[in-house]
């Protein structure tokens, strides 16, 4: 019995040597369409943003025809997208795949684990973008929201760097914990983080020791930096060094439960 990615990979007669980047692309390929079998979970993974926006935005005509605020809801929104895609995608779907028979013996194949984690890293990226479209669809349709084609460019810039540290903490949790424990818990981190970060309320509107917590948060940092980018606002000081710090905490953080899973179970 073997996965769709080692079957196409076992068949080198016809393609020759088989490279990292078409390991890499066979498990794209494969973690894509297994992805798209559940359509409700990409679903909503599509629509909660654009709701979000649809329901507490543009019935706020202050807001939403405020080109700056609106922008600005919508780079709220738009990292909570992203922070969504990327902590279900790992913390729950790396949970789910280590509960599979076959998981360990693909972890000990001689490719290695760096192509299934580019590949999921892809995935989560594609789900992110496509999370993105009903929202700017909205926001295009509904608010006075508006970006230039550089501030466009920056910003899916700016969210594909994002994605790193959301990322790396999926993994942390996946690698963890089973995926009934790894499910409770991405939705734990995640609505919290995203209120204390600002995706929902502006963080103009906290208090002053909710506003200093708030910018100690990789999703503050992230939204300030997506809003800057679209908007030209200056984020807070120390805003890359804020998210750069977590990067590096949650890559070991993802490192530490990877190597003790991988001890654990292949001892």
């Amino acid at each position: 019995m073997t996965t769709a990615p080692e079957r196409a990979a076992a068949a080198p007669a016809s393609s020759g040597v088989v490279t990292p980047v078409r390991l890499t692309w066979l498990h794209l390929r494969f973690q894509f369409l297994e992805s798209i079998r559940i359509p409700m979970a990409v679903i909503g993974n599509m629509l909660f943003p654009a709701l979000a926006m649809a329901f507490f935005v543009v019935p706020q005509q202050e807001v939403a025809q405020n080109p700056l605020w609106a922008t600005t809801a919508v780079a709220g929104l738009a990292m909570f997208a992203v922070c969504s895609a990327s902590l279900f995608s790992f913390g729950l779907g790396v949970a789910e795949d280590r509960q599979l028979p076959f998981d360990p013996y693909v972890r000990t194949l001689p490719a290695g684990p760096a192509p299934r984690m580019a590949a999921r890293i892809i995935n989560a990226a594609i789900f992110a973008v496509l999370g993105l479209l009903p929202l700017i669809v909205v926001a295009w349709l509904f608010t006075a929201a508006t970006v230039t084609a550089l501030q466009l460019l920056a910003g899916v810039a700016m969210v594909l760097v994002a994605l790193v540290p959301f990322v790396l903490l999926g993994m942390a949790i996946g690698y963890s914990m089973p995926a009934k424990a790894a499910l409770a818990v991405v939705q734990v981190v995640l609505f919290p983080l995203a209120f204390a970060g600002g995706l929902f309320l502006p963080p103009m509107m906290f208090p002053a020791w909710l506003d200093a917590i708030s910018k100690a948060t990789p999703t503050r940092a992230a939204r300030d930096l997506l809003d800057q980018a679209l908007t030209g606002t200056t984020a807070y000081g120390g805003a890359w060094l804020v998210l750069l710090g977590w990067t590096v905490v949650f890559a070991t953080l993802a490192a530490w439960a990877y190597r003790r899973d991988e001890g654990r179970r292949f001892r």
